[in-house]
């Protein structure tokens, strides 16, 4: 059975681009809240108890993918039987992860006065309010967790972004509630755990209805637990580099400039990451139609799509980092004021931090749909080893700026070239690896190009007040970045295709 790829992925794009407005904008306006009633030094410290669950979080980090990738096979031929043992299966482990989370992070307590630069504020206690978030994170793998591998495999993400929306309104709703009655940030971080209970009964019972087919029952083979095993180990090592990135850079922030930085720069990476989450809607409406075709189409046709995907999503992650660079601070200023920037120097850095983690994304997504992960265990540990080392050595000698440059060293040299090696060489073939970086440098060349002159018109705006500059600029960002590659690709199969398969639909 083929799925319908651009079907599902307007239906996917046109609930995610709701959900991930909200889930943009309900953090926005309770940092808002938390800063003017309680102050930046809590922005920091809700900021690097989440850095610390991330990582405590690797436990599950693999398995999720590697559960995937092994239901594509039955879920397309409808082998239901199979389908439910591996969903028995991923509720034990996701049980089990649940657990490991748990008794971990209560082993870390001990240590997390050192994860500060100087004194938490003087009324809270560290160790309640992390107990809170680990509390959070453990509940999160009970109950229904497992069954939105079902949804990623039947590429139904429009049923968890409506569940999500929904959920994070009342969230916010409540929380901001109760911050402006209480004043107590105690209660404020308790309402997570119950929403998080709220969100995994209703996914639950959503994937049950479009679905009531599946049912965790039944066992696995010894065979296959160890092929699931050899996948999981592969996966845990290559997402374990992704998810931590951010979480290493808040606690050496944290570590060596202290909370009120760790705050003001996770400001700003909250911004970042709500745009990679939008950008992050073309992934997630293609995942499960790319694992589809990988199983059913040839390596040529599969690399001919992947160039057209690619090109959109460049095109995409371009203007992204254009409207980054130009318009972060008049929008800071007007959200946290002058005294919460960051220099504009470590602005552009962030800007092109965004841009190399969009380079690898589509081709990314052929690798996991192959099942390339104990493939990258060793990319992966190098980017992470040398993410750590980077991130201390230039910590220490260049503060903020040459921690966001340690990042965009180790992305550049393992998670692009060496990741891009690594499946050319087991799936795609060499001779289109050479055709793959000239035409994504091509690309990137003019981006860049595109992208000095933006920045440089939009500086010179001789305009006062910074709601008319941030409107001029944006105006300048939407029109001209778009204008420019009309003119530049508007003769190439590539935007023809764009133009007739995506952005008609």
């Amino acid at each position: 059975m083929q799925i319908d790829v651009l079907k599902n992925a307007r239906r996917n794009i046109s609930y995610g681009v709701v959900n991930r407005f909200i889930v943009l904008a309900c953090p926005f306006v309770e940092r808002i809240f938390i800063h003017n009633i309680l102050g930046a030094e809590y922005l920091g410290l809700g900021s690097l108890f989440s850095s610390i669950i991330t990582v405590l979080s690797l436990t599950e980090m693999g398995f999720s993918g590697a559960m995937v990738y092994n239901m594509y096979k039955p879920a397309g031929e409808g082998d239901t039987a199979r389908m439910n043992a591996l969903l028995n299966y991923y509720r034990r482990v996701y049980r089990l992860i649940g657990l490991i989370i748990l008794c971990v992070g209560l082993l870390l307590i001990p240590f997390l006065p050192g994860l500060i630069e100087g004194e938490p504020p003087a009324e809270i206690g560290l160790t309640k309010l992390y107990l809170i978030y680990l509390g959070n994170t453990a509940l999160s793998y009970f109950l229904y967790a497992y069954m939105t591998s079902v949804i990623v495999v039947h590429q139904r993400d429009d049923v968890k972004s409506r569940v999500n929306s929904a959920v994070k309104i009342a969230l916010t709703a409540t929380q901001i509630a109760v911050l402006l009655i209480t004043k107590n940030y105690y209660l404020f971080s308790l309402m997570m755990p119950v929403f998080t209970l709220v969100n995994n009964l209703w996914i639950g019972w959503r994937v049950h209805r479009l679905f009531p087919q599946y049912r965790p029952e039944g066992s696995l083979s010894t065979k296959d637990r160890q092929d699931i095993r050899r996948l999981v180990t592969g996966t845990f090592i290559q997402e374990a580099c992704t998810v931590t990135r951010n979480s290493l850079d808040s606690i050496c922030i944290s570590g060596f400039l202290g909370l009120t930085l760790t705050g003001i720069y996770n400001n700003y990476y909250l911004i970042l990451n709500g745009v990679t989450m939008f950008t992050g809607l073309v992934t997630a409406a293609f995942t499960g139609g790319i694992g589809n075709h990988v199983a059913t189409k040839t390596v040529e046709e599969n690399y001919a799509e992947m160039k057209k995907l690619d090109f959109v999503y460049l095109w995409l992650g371009g203007w992204c980092m254009i409207c980054l660079i130009c318009l972060y601070q008049p929008f800071m200023r007007l959200w946290m004021g002058e005294d919460m920037l960051l220099p504009t120097s470590a602005v552009v850095l962030l800007g092109l931090y965004f841009y190399l983690l969009k380079l690898g994304d589509i081709r990314s997504m052929y690798t996991s749909a192959y099942g390339l992960w104990w493939e990258q265990r060793y990319r992966a540990i190098g980017e992470t080893s040398m993410n750590v080392v980077l991130n201390i050595v230039l910590g220490k000698l260049f503060g903020i700026h040459g921690i966001i440059l340690a990042t965009m060293i180790s992305l550049f040299l393992c998670n692009y070239l060496w990741a891009a090696a690594i499946t050319f060489r087991h799936y795609f073939t060499l001779a289109q690896l050479r055709d793959y970086y000239a035409y994504q440098g091509k690309q990137s060349a003019i981006t860049f190009i595109v992208a000095a002159g933006v920045c440089l018109l939009c500086a010179k705006l001789p305009i006062q007040g910074d709601i008319a500059l941030l409107m001029a600029r944006a105006c300048i960002c939407v029109t001209i970045p778009n204008l420019v590659n009309i003119a530049v690709y508007h003769r190439t199969d590539a935007f023809r295709y764009a133009k007739q398969a995506i952005f008609r639909r």
